[in-house]
């Protein structure tokens, strides 16, 4: 199901990246009180009341002192509107309803959208009036808060859950696994897919970029059905540069959401870069199953029979979870290997959704801490006491010890490790969830 959006919209300085940041628990967008810190949108999966949906965090609608001021604004607000599902437009609580709140709130109205008005900076809210004011902005009750303390963030969420529509659900027909391609732009993606359906559904072009949106294609592969998600290539940050650009970064994480599987492809012809690790960590930590991709291998096999073994090697040793990801070479010119690719998916699915008894569970558990005691803590000795997978795709597992807390990570990724070397789980990452048991120590 695909995420619902929410963008936050408004003026430089009233708190947008601030809300921003309490609302998804953690220090993200960049808060300073010089306006016009946020330069770039940028966008984080976020949950309130059961409901997970992307929020984007949008740069301040500054009012020129020209009369190109009412361009600048519609062109921001705009590409806010053009992608979200709920709009929140922040307005400063102690300035009052200033002329680009007026703006925005007119293109607002016309959008048709959800908008929830949050009035910020209302630190006292038992005595504030001052939300008051904003009725004249025509977008229903305003809602007062101060993003810095929390205060309020709870009530203005609750308006946003509420207006938030149903999840879209995947259109067509049941399928077994599906499957997103992504990676930067410009790598083959869509040659890719091409390569895969047999025909020119997608376009393909040499200057980067070309697709823009993430494309939903079903196809059968011996006795699978498969759904591929072409995204738009992921670039960092500092390089979005249009609205267009971020829009398609917006959709391949929604794409990678949706995917059960993530292709990770990669132009061998030209290196591996830094992007490639990171877009491929934001599908790990998503809790996807990835491969790796090598695209363009035709044009350097032929650098002897080791060019493999020493790209591989490369590749794991500059990014850890790619130890545990499997890495196949292909062409999308050529088509060799292309269709390998999805069997090796289809394998890191099975892998994934394993399901391994309690008893075999407990079995290992008490293997590796036979070979290896968890460190022990100045307040007494730490005991795993049981454990048991809870969940699958990714695999789940719940560890209760007397002392869950002073369980070091480096032992957790030990017991992580001893779980691969019992079930593999190859391409998938696994959740390790400790908790204390109730009762005596």
């Amino acid at each position: 199901m695909a995420l619902r959006t929410v963008a936050i919209v408004g003026r430089p300085n009233v708190g947008k990246s601030t809300l921003f940041n309490r609302i998804l628990g953690r220090r993200v967008a960049i808060v300073a009180e010089r306006p016009g810190v946020t330069r770039d949108r940028q966008f984080a999966e976020a949950e309130w009341a059961g409901r997970r949906f992307l929020l984007v965090d949008t740069g301040g609608l500054v009012e020129q002192p020209d009369e190109h001021m009412d361009l600048e604004v519609r062109r921001q607000a705009e590409t806010a509107i053009g992608h979200a599902d709920v709009v929140v437009l922040v307005v400063d609580g102690r300035e009052g309803v200033q002329a680009v709140d007026r703006h925005v709130a007119e293109l607002l109205r016309r959008s048709g959208l959800p908008v929830v008005l949050g009035v910020n900076k209302l630190d006292e809210l038992g005595d504030a009036i001052d939300h008051l004011d904003f009725y004249e902005l025509g977008l229903g009750d305003p809602t007062p808060l101060a993003a810095l303390s929390g205060k309020g963030s709870g009530d203005l969420l609750d308006r946003v859950v509420g207006a938030l529509p149903e999840s879209e659900e995947d259109e067509g027909t049941e399928v077994d696994i599906r499957i997103a391609v992504i990676g930067r732009p410009n790598v083959g993606k869509s040659s890719f897919v091409n390569r895969l359906l047999g025909e020119e559904r997608l376009i393909v072009h040499e200057e980067a970029g070309t697709t823009r949106d993430a494309i939903d294609t079903d196809l059968e592969v011996g006795d699978r059905r498969v759904r591929l998600i072409d995204t738009a290539g992921l670039r960092r940050q500092a390089r979005i540069v249009d609205n267009l650009e971020f829009l398609g970064r917006l959709r391949a994480a929604s794409a990678i959401d949706r995917a059960d599987i993530c292709l990770l492809l990669v132009d061998t012809e030209a290196g591996a870069a830094n992007q490639d690790f990171r877009i491929g960590h934001q599908a790990w930590d998503a809790g996807k199953g990835v491969v790796f991709v090598a695209n363009k291998w035709d044009l350097i096999e032929d650098r002897g029979p080791g060019a493999l073994a020493g790209f591989e090697r490369e590749l794991r040793g500059r990014a850890h979870y790619l130890r545990w990801v499997p890495i196949i070479t292909c062409s999308a010119l050529t088509g060799k290997r292309v269709s390998k690719v999805i069997d090796l998916a289809s394998a890191v699915q099975e892998a994934r959704a394993q399901r391994i008894r309690t008893s075999e569970v407990n079995q290992v558990l008490q293997n590796l801490v036979a070979r290896r005691q968890p460190p022990q803590g100045g307040r007494g000795d730490v005991r795993l006491l049981y454990a048991s997978q809870v969940a699958a795709s990714p695999p789940l597992f719940i560890l209760w010890s007397n002392r869950p807390h002073d369980l070091k990570e480096h032992y957790v990724r030990y017991l992580v490790a001893g779980f691969r070397e019992a079930w593999g789980f190859e391409g998938s990452p696994i959740r390790i969830k400790l908790k204390k048991r109730s009762g005596r120590e």
